[in-house]
């Protein structure tokens, strides 16, 4: 019964609402996996197999409901070289090896460093990503006259008015639609989907790589591989994130690891390209009002049925239409308040999150961008952390040094220099009671001064130091267990 319940609640309790927004995204992937796969420098149906495979697996093996993953344009941007320089063979062993590192990871249950990320940098990400996708946008404006800009402008209008009417169906499925068959009945000269590659009716096949198993071309897929597992799940995860946030419910991280990469491993051996989550095609099933894993695996499995079935017709559906839905992702992703809190909130925070967006906008990497972030975050953390003063009280024959603020390696230079060595009587207390010491330079710090008031004969005791410092002195061996030196 209660597995029942819960197959229930992960395919099945949302199932109208999951399959129209699944449709949805389904359309919307074509151009996107069509695009991606012409950047990796492969055949459109590369990108449209790894979408049909990846949507599906990750549906059933994933860790977040409701999100979608497929061909992406940070993954096609890491295997251009190869496929350049050794083929295209070379491209599904290393998707197939990138699956391997991935399903590693899960194991090692590194999707909990996700959780380590703070949050102006994951506020960087998502409005780095809503500038990515608007920017990705304007190429599809290029030799179009003033029918695209319509067409744009019609889509939006359409799904901005439907809601107001009724939410029974997804309004970008609506807006896709009506501007396509007004586009094909007035036969109105724009780009369609059947502009951007050749879409062939045919079912993805299995394949083994058709290269030699050695060394020298394990080591030549390696970096690549390794590339696109870390990128690859950097990315599912922060997207996992987003959407946990939107829907209120968590997810499993690790799961989510071992699920893209037994989809990138299938994805491999079925001439596909390696993916990832997408936060665009996400945020379109979200919007669109899917929530369960049926959305996702409804997105792989109309995606397949367009290419075999309806081939003939998505090449008619006129980018325009296209354009605005994703314009709409861009609106609606962007976190417009972080623009307002940019003047409440700490300055360090702030500077982070646009250094986040600057970085990712102007490598188009979003991982590099992440990273900066994350760097930026830790440095300043440091700088605040790397604050530490002694107070100090006489009594008699004995002074009283009483430690405020955090012992480590940032703070041990400073921390040696406070104290009175030549000046002070022959009993010196250090009291830790408002203190931590956290690595070896602390506890080394303590031992330099001790030797240097041991050198002028005097006795230190040292006082107030909590478990966790005790113990790490203790290990180190500088015999302070009794309290004295």
């Amino acid at each position: 019964m209660l597995k029942h319940i819960q197959l229930n609640n992960g395919w099945f309790s949302n199932t109208r609402s999951d399959i129209l927004s699944g449709m949805t995204v389904a359309i919307a992937l074509i151009p996107e996996a069509i695009a991606f796969s012409i950047l990796a420098g492969v055949s459109p149906m590369v990108g449209l197999y790894a979408s049909f495979c990846i949507a599906v697996i990750t549906a059933i093996a994933g860790g977040r409901p409701g999100m979608i993953s497929a061909a992406t344009g940070a993954m096609a941007l890491l295997v251009g070289s190869l496929v350049l320089n050794h083929g295209i063979e070379y491209l599904f062993a290393a998707t197939i090896l990138c699956g391997i590192f991935q399903i590693l990871m899960g194991l090692l249950k590194l999707g909990r460093f996700i959780t380590f990320l703070p949050q102006p940098v994951m506020t960087g990400f998502v409005n780095a990503l809503a500038i990515l996708i608007f920017m990705a946008q304007l190429v599809h404006f290029k030799g179009q006259g003033w029918i695209m800009y319509a067409l744009v402008a019609l889509t939006l209008v359409i799904i901005y008015t439907i809601p107001r009417f009724t939410k029974a169906v997804p309004s970008a499925l609506v807006a896709i639609i009506i501007v396509s068959v007004l586009s094909i009945v007035l036969d109105l000269d724009v780009n369609r989907v059947g502009d951007m590659g050749e879409i062939t009716s045919a079912l993805p096949l299995f394949h083994l790589p058709q290269l030699p198993f050695t060394l020298d071309m394990l080591l030549t897929i390696l970096p690549y591989s390794l590339s696109l597992a870390v990128v690859g799940l950097l990315e599912s995860l922060m997207t996992a994130t987003l959407i946990d946030d939107i829907t209120g419910t968590p997810s499993d991280k690790n799961r989510e690891a071992k699920g893209q990469g037994l989809a990138n491993i299938v994805t491999g051996f079925f001439g596909g390209m390696a993916g990832c989550a997408m936060i665009g095609q996400s945020m379109v099933n979200m919007k669109s009002g899917g929530r369960t894993r049926l959305s996702t695996f409804v997105s792989g499995v109309f995606l397949l049925i367009l290419i075999l079935v309806l081939g003939d017709v998505v090449k008619q559906i006129p980018m325009g239409a296209l354009v605005g839905v994703m314009i709409m992702v861009c609106i609606s992703t962007f976190e417009w308040s972080s623009l307002t809190a940019l003047i409440r909130v700490p300055r360090a925070d702030a500077l982070v999150m646009i250094v986040t967006v600057v970085t990712v906008v102007a490598t188009d990497n979003l991982s590099i961008g992440v990273l900066f972030g994350v760097l930026l975050s830790a440095v300043s953390f440091a700088w605040k952390m790397a604050s530490i003063s002694l107070n100090t009280h006489t009594s008699g024959e004995a002074v009283t040094y009483t430690v405020a603020g955090q012992l480590f390696f940032g703070t041990t230079s400073h921390f040696v220099q406070e104290f009175n060595y030549e000046d002070d009587p022959q009993q010196i207390i250090i009291d830790f009671a408002h203190s931590h010491v956290w690595d070896q330079s602390g506890a080394g710090a303590i031992a330099k001064v001790i030797s240097k008031y041991k050198a002028l004969g005097k006795k230190v005791t040292v006082t107030g130091l909590n478990e966790q410092s005790t113990q790490l002195i203790d290990r180190i061996g500088l015999g302070l267990s009794g309290g004295h030196a």
